[in-house]
């Protein structure tokens, strides 16, 4: 018989700072190094500590002897709804999460997840990830709802290269996998997101997302507020993501703004479009920064998700973006209480909002 402890035999608490070398042990134990290849305390810090949205909220599971057999952490989103008053919806999304193996099998993850659930319950109003093909059945065991999924419009650079690394990648078979990153010449966003006369509070950054809110306010669905603040965060600050940005100009006046990331893909270089932001109505902007990202990324290819009626989902044809099949994530979700009403069309995403970071 099993001498280990049973969750009940278990303190759950939340974390606490003198347990972050232990939880990143955890971590890298259950998830490998994440995005950036090695869990540090400043990605950690970034992520979880500094989110404009607030910090996340967490549990661990301790023994009695100090060992932490799991942990589990929600990251704290807000998505603005549509209409005059704009109102602003909390979230949380469950995201990183993990169970030592001395203690798997016991119940640990669902009952971090669910005392985690009630925890926020005060203040979310919506729970939101995009689990994959293992993690999805437990996920609706515990009141998710799978709403569908977010399709991914790719564009290939080099067609050679990205049809032999396709080929290779449906059907399983090892490839030779370059080293290094992808040799991408785009500026970096952590400088351009720097320069406060680009994104001061009336410089031109500023005025291009004051625009583009205005516009949307009459679009109903679920969005993020893109604020210069929020992009400096999500893409400026992030340590270890090489993010990089495109614009577009038009009389000296910025008129669009594209962030990506090139990344390897097992064989292929691949620009992950993460944001594309243009003037209301300016289709001519989206096709140039579409275009632009395929050609100036360096990469074999573009990935992106462009949000049905937006400049970019209309402009992606010109561009040469088109829908992969057998790609996309699947977006499940709950309210802390229970289901939600909500469908897959209530929302309106960049792939920047459901990235996994």
């Amino acid at each position: 018989m099993s001498a280990l402890p049973a969750p009940a035999e278990l303190t759950f608490r939340p974390p606490a700072e003198p347990d972050l070398p232990a939880v990143l042990d955890l971590l890298t134990a259950s998830l490998a190094g994440g995005p950036t290849g090695t869990r540090t305390a400043e990605f950690f810090a970034w992520k979880h500590l500094r989110n404009p949205f607030g910090a996340s909220p967490g549990l661990v599971a301790e023994t009695a002897d100090g060992r932490l057999a799991g942990v589990r952490l929600f990251l704290r989103w807000q998505w603005r709804a549509g209409g005059a008053d704009g109102r602003p919806v909390d979230a949380v999304r469950p995201v990183d999460t993990a169970t030592h193996p001395d203690f798997q099998g016991r119940g640990i993850f669902r009952r971090l997840t669910l005392d985690l659930l009630d925890q926020v319950a005060r203040d979310t109003e919506l729970v939101f990830n995009t689990p994959n093909g293992n993690s999805l059945p437990g996920y609706r065991k515990m009141g998710w709802q799978e709403l569908g999924r977010v399709p991914i419009a790719v564009r290939a650079v080099r067609p050679a290269a990205f049809a032999r690394g396709a080929r290779a990648a449906l059907a399983r078979r090892p490839a030779a996998v370059p080293t290094g990153p992808p040799d991408c010449r785009l500026p970096t966003a952590r400088a351009w997101l720097a320069d406060p006369a680009v994104t001061g509070a009336h410089g031109p950054l500023a005025e291009l997302l004051r625009e583009r809110a205005a516009a949307e306010a009459a679009d109903r669905r679920l969005a993020v507020h893109r604020t210069p603040e929020f992009l400096r965060w999500r893409y400026g600050e992030a340590p270890g993501l090489d993010y990089r940005v495109l614009t577009v100009h038009r009389g000296g006046e910025l008129t669009g703004l594209a962030v990506g990331r090139p990344r390897r893909r097992g064989p292929l270089a691949e620009f992950t479009l993460a944001d594309l932001v243009v003037r209301p109505g300016d289709r001519d902007s989206a096709v140039r920064l579409l275009r632009a990202a395929a050609r100036e990324s360096g990469c074999d290819h573009v990935a992106t998700h462009l949000s049905p009626g937006t400049e970019a989902a209309d402009a992606a044809l010109r561009a040469g973006y088109l829908r992969a099949p057998r790609t996309g994530m699947t977006l499940a979700a709950r309210t802390p209480a229970g289901a939600t009403p909500l469908t897959l069309a209530d929302w309106r995403f960049s792939l920047g909002d459901l990235e996994v970071f």
